[in-house]
């Protein structure tokens, strides 16, 4: 082999090894989640998340959440959703509830993008146990065990965060499987 092949396949190689290896983006709700797409830009891919999305929209969050942010999104799937008693949702989203229901979801939100190791840490640093104030104003609570994330709303119910990490351009996403309370 000629030097010249030699130095050309080991500058190759190593230029190779120079360029990070790029994360496979996660599924959520069938549909892969872009690290360069915002929050509601994936968020209305998922088909986990469609009564959030209505609900985002019945509350005229979409611009918000489309904007620069950075933000935490704790969000709750449809069977979360499902989970509350029969006809809340539909209630909800009539225009006339529109401040509660803006109040609900802005209670999901919190300023900044935190990722399960940072929301860990800061529950290390509270002794087990984190305190978020949300967008709304109100205080959620953030545990972990192990690898899970737990997080506990002001009536004292508990969603798991069933898939951690979803990186958007514009902050985070943590799906839940309950919808938080203020």
């Amino acid at each position: 082999m000629s030097k010249t092949f030699l130095r050309l396949a080991l500058g190759v190689a190593l230029a190779a090894a120079a360029v990070p290896a790029l994360a496979k983006n996660p599924m959520v709700g069938g549909a892969p989640m872009y690290a360069s797409k915002t929050i509601v830009e994936n968020a209305v891919n998922s088909k986990d998340h469609t009564t959030l999305v209505a609900a985002v929209k019945a509350a005229g969050l979409v611009e918000t959440l489309s904007g620069p942010g950075p933000f935490t999104v704790f969000a709750p799937t449809n069977a979360a959703f499902a989970k509350l008693p029969p006809g809340t949702v539909e209630t909800l989203v009539q225009p006339q509830n529109k401040a509660q229901l803006t109040g609900i979801l802005t209670y999901h939100v919190v300023p900044g993008a935190l990722t399960a190791k940072d929301l860990a840490a800061l529950a290390k640093e509270g002794g087990g146990r984190a305190v978020l104030k949300t967008v709304n104003g109100a205080a959620l609570s953030v545990e972990t065990q192990g690898k899970k994330v737990f997080v506990t709303d002001a009536k004292g119910n508990t969603a798991t965060v069933t898939v951690p990490n979803v990186m958007q351009s514009n902050g985070v996403i943590h799906v839940v499987n309950t919808v938080l309370m203020p």
